[in-house]
């Protein structure tokens, strides 16, 4: 029924740690074409069970901190890419942020 993208979601979305550097590949509607943006960051959070899995993903644009909440099994979400993957001993990485 979903296809092939969402069993490869659901085998990515397992191995997503708190702590990894992951790349996403988003879909994105400009008119009538939709394209592939990827959004590069490290996982700070992990939240809820199922098919609500959200994670919270920041990154440093030009010197400027960005966090953006993804759900995993959005069907706006077409690939996630673990680029380096870190042993993190905390569940949430809010000291990330700056005070």
């Amino acid at each position: 029924m979903f296809g092939s993208s969402l069993n490869t979601l659901l085998n990515m979305s397992t191995k997503i740690k708190v702590g990894d550097l992951i790349k996403l590949g988003i879909k994105i509607q400009e008119g009538q074409k939709t394209r592939i943006q990827f959004y590069e960051g490290i996982v700070i959070s992990k939240k809820n069970d199922g098919i609500n899995k959200t994670c919270t993903v920041r990154r440093i644009s030009k010197g400027i901190c960005l966090e953006r909440c993804f759900l995993i099994y959005s069907p706006k979400i077409d690939s996630i890419i673990v680029e380096k993957s870190s042993k993190i001993r905390r569940a949430k990485l809010y000291f990330l942020r700056p005070n």
